[in-house]
Formats: C-alpha cells, structure tokens, sequence
C-alpha cells in the first residue's frame, strides 16, 4: 500500500512506494522464473581415504538435495579435495564455481559450513558480498545462514572468525611438529627435483651413479674456472639431463647443485619458512627462525672438501663485483670464466685488475693486458703501469709453473712438512685446549644464571650488576677463542690437503708444462703482479711461494 508523508520544515509532499520483491533475489528470479539454479561447494581437508570417502558423500548427499527440492534445479556439484581452506587461490574448483557465478549460471550455493567454503574472514565475506551484489545467495547449512537475509553478514563474520581461529591454532600445532621432527634431525628429501639421489628401498636416499657423475662433473668444472654460464652450455652440448629428466639446463639450476649441502652428505633444515596459514607466503630464513645442521645424514656424492672448497670459490668469484663509482682509483672486474687473467693478474703500482685488449694497428691485431685504471682514467691514478703482451705474458706463466713443477720438493715442501708437523704435534693439544674451554663455558653459563636471578631480585646493586656484566665480557672471549681455534684447525687441514692435491697431480706431470693453459693457471696460482714492462711476480697458491720471472 502506497503512504503519502508531508515534510514538516519543507512542506514537501513525498509518496512512498513499498517494495515488492526480497532484496538481492530479482536477478535470480527474473533468470528462471522462480527456479533458481543451486550448485553445491564441499570440500575435505585432506587427501586420506577416510576423508575421500566422505567426500564422495558430500556430493551424493548435495545431489540429492537439490532433486528433491521443486524450486531448485542443478547447476554442478563443485568439490576440492586434499587442500587447505586457509587459501582461495590454490582451490581450483572453488574457482570455477565463481567464475560459473560471474557468468550469470549460478543462482544459489549450498555448502556444509563457513569452514569448508573458506577459513579466512577477508576472503570469505569477500565473496560473499560479491556474489550478493550479483543476487547469488550462499546458504550455510550448519550455522543455518542465508547471506541473502539482513543479519547473515555479522553472523559470517563471527563463525568465519571462529574457523580462522581455529586454523590459526591448527597450523602452529604444525608448525611445532615440524619443529620437533627437525630438532630429532629428520630430513624430508624432494627426490624428484635433487639431481643424484633417489628413494631407496628402505625410503633413504641412495645414490644414482649416473646422475651423481653429473653432479661431480659440474663441481669439478666449476673448480676448474668454468662459469655456471659455460657449464651450462657444455652439460647442453653433450645432452646430459637434468633431474626432471630434460637436456635444457639453466645456470640458476647449477648454481642450486652447487650450493645444495645434500651432495656432501649434508643437511640444512628450515632454510625458508611459512610467515603465516592465511597469506603462506614462503621467505627465506635470515636469522628469524632456528636452523639445524645433520652431518652425515646420508651417502655423499662429492667430498665435504670439495664442497667447501666450491663455497669459497663462489664467495671469491661474488666479490668480484664492478664498482660502479668514476673517480676511484680502482677498480674490480666482474669474473671471467673465460680468461684466468681477468682476475689474477693485477698492476703493481695501483693495485688494479688488468684487462685484455685488442689493438688493432697497420690491419694488424694484437692481443695486449692493461691495467683497468690507466685504460679508463688515463695517469690520473696510475701512472707508470706498463702495456703487456699476451704472448710474453703467456710464456712467462708457463715458464714459472715449470719451475715449480721442478722445484716443488724445495720450494713448498718444507712448508707442507711443517703444517704436517704442525697438525701431528699440537692436532691433540688443540682439541685438549678447546675440551677444556668448553668447561669453562659451560661455568660461565651456570655462574652467569645464579648472577642473573640474584640481579633480577636486586636490580639496585651495582656491584652485582658490574660482576654479570665482567661474566658476559668472560664468556664472549671465550666463544670467540673457541671459534678461532676450531677455525684455525679447518683452515690447516684444508691447506694441508690442497697442498697434498697439488703435489700429487704435479708428479703425475712427466713433460712438464709446454703450452698456457686458463685451467692450470686458475688451479696453481693465486696472483699475478706486474712489477715493470720485463718482470712478473707469481705467488702461488696455498703455498708461500713467489717467482719472479722475466717476460721474453
């Protein structure tokens, strides 16, 4: 019934037109005439039989329902199974169903609760209000909930809560299960994308020689100089797979191999993380949660040597960045796995990297290596750097690895019979030393919790205060004389056997060295110093010895 109203302050008459039709239903019931088209949403939240089952009930039941009701007619039973409902944007079938919405074929949805259409309150009323902006009701059968009614979006909005709630509480109960399962030192291994390993017979992983030479082979080229790039490349020239089985490599993949502590028997736990169940959005751990370290988890592919080796390579060849500033007086170049010079062979008055160069003169070309700072800033910075040949410079090389080479029993031999001896006599010492400054750590830690509760009861006394504080100072010498000394024992025994290495592989040498090699150079020498236009210093590597010799 139409109500005529006069505006007292305006005198204004206004007619009132009551309405006709519930709000948010005209669209559906202009589509069908009355009949409105009900789909169904259910989902499990996990993937065992016994939820599958129920899941396949889900949809019988929905079927069935929607049959039997006379103003209903089926518009598609929509169902996920196995995935979390913390999330909408991984459920595929949920999807579907709102796109089925967007294009006007769906009128009504049925499901069981707000926890299976969605665990998270921003995306649930979301949706919710989308599609009652589109006339889609969505009937809640449990908290018997029509978002069509007034009062059914506060009514969302508390269950939906509950059930974020309840994931919430749910995913730390997770997130603490793993965190024991890593504390006990279980490695969950992802077979299928970790190049060298498969799952054996007893789930361990067991290796595969095949693809484990593969792995040996890009450690061992990478210690060789060559770049993750050219590495890249070759492993492509000779149709090697990858661990999914394809013959395109990408050095990003190498870089992983590289890095990845598995290959050594290794395992590093809780590498990234979860921030939270609603976003899961995965970073990488930087200090924000714990880690573990398993030593000999399981067979290794490659040496733990070698892999440290590999780790110390790929800090060297890093910090081997272009500084970008003009004005300085050096300068680093990026690393060449091309040329070993790129990066050995340094100025002798500045310091700087030498650069190759092509000189083109009369139609002739020359190869020559100049210093970085005198080739782009003139004598600003260096003054008398000279211009060197390659030839010269190439011979020059050769000629002192082959004085090594000759010499090495009396150049380098006495210093690995002293680090031999060194390690022989003092090896248990050491460990004696740092045994003993553990218990005194370990003091320090009981003394440093008795201050600690007597300062907490007395915060006023100064002189407790100064006492804890002197025990802190104690036991930070302490850590960090235990750190040295277990560095120290890393670092001597690293050396002894590089030295072992090399001494080893050159006696294997029975003509000597007749022609430059990048690959030989990179592996024997350290540092090349330009001293003048006739002379070159060569200080090789793990060894303190220097040769100078005169370019011809």
């Amino acid at each position: 019934m139409e109500q005529l109203m006069v505006n007292s302050q305006s005198g204004k008459r206004i007619q009132i037109i009551p309405a006709t039709k519930n709000a948010g239903t005209e669209n559906a019931l202009k589509r069908s005439d009355g009949i409105l088209r009900a789909a169904a949403y259910c989902r499990v939240s996990t993937d065992k039989e016994e939820q599958l089952n129920s899941y396949e009930a889900q949809k019988a039941y929905y079927t069935q329902r929607i049959a039997e009701n006379p103003n209903w007619e089926l518009a598609g039973i929509f169902a996920d199974e196995g995935l979390s409902g913390t999330s909408l944007k991984k459920r595929k079938e949920f999807n579907r169903m709102i796109a089925a919405c967007k294009r006007g074929r769906i009128d009504l949805i049925l499901t069981k609760s707000v926890s299976r259409f969605a665990r998270n309150t921003v995306d649930c009323l979301e949706t919710v209000r989308m599609l009652k902006a589109n006339g889609i009701g969505v009937i809640f059968e449990k908290e018997n909930i029509n978002t069509l009614t007034q009062s059914s979006e506060f009514m969302i909005t508390l269950f939906s809560g509950f059930a974020q709630a309840e994931s919430e509480s749910l995913s730390k109960n997770v997130a603490w299960g793993k965190q024991k399962s890593m504390e006990a030192g279980n490695v969950v291994f992802q077979f299928t994308r970790l190049l060298g390993y498969r799952r054996g017979a007893d789930d361990k992983p067991e290796i595969v020689p095949e693809e484990a030479e593969t792995v040996r082979r890009i450690y061992r080229r990478y210690l060789e100089g060559a770049s993750t790039h050219i590495i890249k490349a070759e492993l492509g020239q000779d149709n090697v797979p990858t661990a999914l089985g394809i013959q395109r490599w990408d050095a990003g993949v190498i870089k992983s191999i590289l890095k990845n502590e598995k290959y050594c028997g290794d395992a590093l736990l809780q590498k990234t993380y979860v921030t939270d169940c609603i976003s899961k959005k995965v970073k990488k751990n930087n200090g924000e949660r714990p880690m573990y370290y398993i030593q000999d988890n399981h067979p290794a592919i490659v040496p733990r040597e070698i892999y440290r080796r590999v780790q110390e390579e790929m800090a060297r060849r890093s910090g081997k960045r272009r500084v970008a500033q003009k004005y300085v007086k050096t300068e680093q170049s990026k690393y060449s796995g091309k040329y070993a010079l790129t990066e050995l062979l340094v100025c002798g008055e500045c310091g700087t990297q030498y650069r190759r160069v092509t000189w083109s003169r009369g139609g002739k070309k020359r190869i020559v290596w100049r210093c970085i700072s005198r080739l782009e800033y003139g004598t600003q910075f260096c003054h008398n750097s000279p211009t060197i040949q390659e030839e010269k410079l190439h011979s020059a090389i050769v000629t002192a690895l082959n004085k090594y080479a000759a010499n090495q029993e009396e150049l380098c031999g006495s210093a690995y019979d002293l680090i031999k001896l060194a390690q022989g006599d003092e090896v248990e010492d050491k460990a004696v030393s740092i045994l003993s400054l553990k218990h005194k750590l370990e003091n320090i830690n009981r003394k440093q919790a008795k201050l600690l509760d007597i300062v907490l009861e007395d915060m006023e006394n100064e002189a407790l205060v100064a006492e804890l504080k002197k025990v802190k100072e104690e036991k930070q010498q302490l850590q960090e004389w235990i750190k040295t000394l277990e560095n120290e024992g890393v670092y001597n025994a690293n050396k002894q056997s590089r030295m072992k290495e090399v001494k080893e592989w050159l006696d294997e040498q029975e003509v000597g060295f007749r022609e430059y090699d990048n690959v030989i150079t990179r592996k024997m020498i350290e540092r090349i110093e330009v001293v003048d236009s006739e002379t070159i210093r060569v200080k090789f590597r793990d060894v303190e010895v220097v040769i100078e010799q005169t370019l011809v």
